[in-house]
């Protein structure tokens, strides 16, 4: 059951010889999540051997180009290649004119339906779920309407013991019961759920925040994710330039990660003003020690933890 990020791009505004606008593609269990569309994001794929067929949803931060200019490309390379799963695409309410055009122009012969969701919540709010994993999506604090995503697996159904099985005699309604993660109540007695049964793995989480100047609810609204992903267009020298533009530092990307209590934090989205991020690097690791840079043809894998036995 794996969880794996891959980074396709990790520039900013301008992309440079190294560097492509930001992409990522979660696969969660086999199911592949585009988050954000820069340009050039096919010819990426292509690279890492992530097929466009299987992209389920596409959720964009918001509408400034190097998050976006990869999606015609894309949506056309989808439909030449005959593909008829609905697509869902995620973004604020000001990309439905942009899709319009593109389906005006070169929505011919497309077999594939796409649904489109608009996003304009003030808080998390789950936007997509299936029996095991569920997207929310928030407000970020930008230019523009912007917006941030989680994707996490939901808990579980619980295991019972098979100890406690024979022990206390349990019926198959009280396992069910007990899988449910509540405690069984009978006349004589209370079977507690944390004594008769277990969770069998830890569900795993990733948070998607870019671009965003540091506001106050945002480390509360991605508390405890495993990988938290977050802009670090600039060091703390051009924090003037960062808070001008509604970006984040470094270090303010590592004290977000810090107060989240995020397991790691990966960075990205680099001002074009620099070849060399590597000191970038040592200004989150005083705040913030579990961090790497993000790098194309990253692929950053959370471990399933299992708990019971």
């Amino acid at each position: 059951m794996n969880f794996t990020l891959n980074i396709l791009g990790t520039a900013s505004a301008l992309p440079t010889t190294n560097r492509y606008p930001s992409a990522h593609v979660l696969d969660v269990r086999g199911r592949l999540f585009l988050i954000d569309c820069g340009e050039g994001v096919q010819i990426q794929m292509r690279r890492m051997g992530i097929s466009y067929l299987k992209i389920e949803a596409i959720c964009i931060s918001h509408i400034h180009g190097d998050h976006l200019f990869g999606m015609f490309g894309l949506l056309s390379t989808m439909g030449m290649l005959g593909r008829t799963a609905k697509l869902r695409i995620f973004a604020p309410r000001s990309f439905a004119p942009i899709l319009k055009f593109y389906i005006s122009y070169f929505g011919d012969g497309m077999k594939f339906e796409i649904d489109f969701q608009p996003l304009s919540m003030k808080s998390p709010e789950v936007i997509y779920e299936t029996k095991s994993i569920e997207i929310l999506a928030f407000p970020l604090n930008h230019r523009i309407e912007t917006f941030g995503y989680i994707i996490r697996e939901k808990p579980p159904m619980f295991n019972v013991h098979k100890d406690a099985i024979e022990r206390y005699g349990l019926s198959l309604a009280e396992i069910g019961t007990l899988k449910r993660g509540e405690d069984v109540v009978r006349n004589t007695c209370v079977i507690s759920n944390s004594e008769a049964a277990y969770l069998p793995y830890v569900p795993r989480s990733y948070a998607y925040c870019s671009d965003t100047a540091p506001f106050p609810e945002l480390a509360q609204w991605v508390k405890g994710v495993d990988l938290l992903y977050h802009e670090s267009t600039f060091p703390v020298s051009m924090s003037d330039m960062a808070a001008a533009t509604f970006h984040s530092t470094t270090v303010q990307a590592a004290e977000c990660a810090r107060e989240a209590g995020a397991a790691k934090l990966v960075v990205g989205h680099y001002s074009s003003r620099f070849s060399n991020v590597a000191p970038f690097l040592d200004e989150i690791r005083k705040v913030f020690d579990n961090a790497v840079l993000a790098k194309e043809g990253d692929v950053l894998e959370i471990p399933l933890v299992r708990t019971g036995r």
